[in-house]
């Protein structure tokens, strides 16, 4: 079951994460050529797959980084229009706070 772990990373993390499957929560800036903001404020370019339905504001999107600004999506979750993206990034700091190592390792 190991190989479906996808840690949640903001655009500060990627690079630890090059070749690793990961989930961004992100909000939605060029749909077509899917760049992206993540919780963190950074952009991202995303790499769609041809069955890629980003239809709403905020999606995550979960995929396998290629360098420190590029992931490439293998699916994508919607998340509406209206999402508290401080909060998402605050989460996103706190899985990689040692205090709760066991929690999210």
């Amino acid at each position: 079951m190991a190989e479906h772990v996808s840690t949640r990373v903001n655009s500060a993390r990627l690079a630890d994460y090059k070749g690793q499957t990961v989930r961004l929560t992100c909000k939605t800036i060029k749909g077509e050529s899917a760049i992206v903001e993540a919780s963190d404020g950074g952009q991202v370019s995303v790499k769609l797959h041809r069955d890629a339905h980003m239809t709403d504001t905020y999606v995550e999107v979960i995929g396998t980084v290629l360098d420190e600004s590029t992931v490439k999506m293998m699916a994508c979750i919607n998340l509406g229009s209206d999402l508290d993206m401080q909060l998402v990034n605050d989460v996103v700091e706190l899985t990689f706070d040692p205090r709760f190592s066991k929690m999210f390792r």
